[in-house]
């Protein structure tokens, strides 16, 4: 449900992409008898953009509903975890945090070939695009403030009182998530790379940075929130895949990659754009909000953000070499990943 390409922010829906593809009829007979309220005829398509789990639009005259999949083929080991997503976003539908409500999981793969959750469609503009092209300057500012008011109230949920106990460990996020990207950056067998392998000795050198439990989206940014159709607020949070308990400043320092990254790695680095808050701004809000009083060991959090893109993007371009990434343009993306981890391996030099 990210990354449509609609300037004006309006989801693209195309038909369900080839390697996709499921057996229709079932998946409806299915809801029917399990999902209070549904009934067919059901038109099915799938939203454009996003490389991870597939991502679809049900229509039936009752209602509008998404549905979220595992994709197929061989997966790595721990990625796509379609359940976990379905979990957090049950375990935050009270919290403040907006959320799609979520309806059911089902864990037959016999239905569709893979584990799917069903959640509510929420109408609303989704901008891949962090300069927001064609939104008013004033707007800007308030998605950007809102943006991060949403980051902030996020990092302050009990995770204990909402359920999420045995989530994730409460402890060594940084070095467990070093650990783990490592692994799945050489599962995905991409050839060599020698930023990233110079990045991830330097991250295992310098992970050592004070511990802080929260829970973590895992891939907080623009395009992966829903703004509301007119008025410049978040209606919904997207994507928890990569969520888990963790540090709340690898969050933070995952969405400001966008005032490190040039425009090809969807960044506004060098932009002159009206409305748009600076870095510090943006983190001096969230920091308020937080009751922070400032951001140590940034540089290293922003190198570890970049490190766990160009891993994650390694294993996108892993599953376009395999013909399974969920979107046609996975390879372009893909092969992103050494940029980022040149990137990163500059920002772990600054550092």
């Amino acid at each position: 449900m990210t990354a449509p390409e609609a300037a004006d922010g309006s989801p693209v829906l195309v038909p369900v992409l080839p390697n996709h593809r499921f057996d229709e009829a079932a998946l409806t007979r299915y809801l029917a008898g399990h999902l209070p309220g549904f009934a067919g005829p059901c038109e099915i398509r799938q939203f454009q953009g996003g490389q991870s789990n597939p991502t679809f639009h049900l229509h039936t005259a009752a209602g509008q509903y998404v549905l979220r999949k595992k994709p197929p083929g061989t997966l790595l080991q721990s990625a796509h975890a379609v359940d976990r997503e379905y979990r957090i976003l049950g375990a935050l539908r009270d919290s403040g945090v907006p959320v799609p409500p979520v309806y059911l999981l089902c864990t037959d793969e016999s239905v569709i070939g893979t584990m799917f959750f069903v959640m509510d469609y929420r109408e609303g503009r989704v901008f891949p695009d962090r300069t927001l092209p064609g939104v008013a300057a004033t707007d800007r500012a308030a998605i950007y403030d809102d943006m991060g008011r949403v980051l902030a109230l996020l990092h302050g949920v009990d995770w204990r009182a909402a359920g999420l106990e045995g989530f994730g460990r409460p402890d060594n996020y940084i070095g467990r998530q070093i650990d783990r990207w490592s692994k799945q950056y050489a599962g995905a067998r991409v050839g060599e790379e020698p930023a990233m392998d110079r990045l991830m000795a330097w991250l295992t050198a310098h992970a050592p940075v004070a511990d802080e439990t929260t829970i973590a989206h895992g891939d907080y940014r623009l395009g992966n929130l829903i703004i509301h159709p007119t008025e410049p607020r978040v209606v919904a949070v997207l994507d928890w895949e990569l969520a888990t308990l963790g540090h709340p400043l690898a969050d933070l320092a995952y969405c400001c990659l966008a005032w490190r990254l040039p425009p090809d790695l969807q960044g506004i680095q060098g932009l002159d754009v009206p409305g748009l808050p600076s870095e510090a701004e943006y983190v001096r809000a969230y920091c308020r909000r937080a009751g922070r009083d400032g951001v140590p060991d940034m540089e290293f959090f922003v190198a570890f953000s970049l490190f766990r893109w160009a891993a994650i993007a390694a294993g996108v371009y892993r599953r376009a070499l395999d013909g399974t990434a969920a979107d046609a343009r996975g390879r372009e993306a893909g092969e992103k990943f050494r940029l980022l981890a040149e990137y990163g391996w500059r920002a772990a030099q600054a550092a």
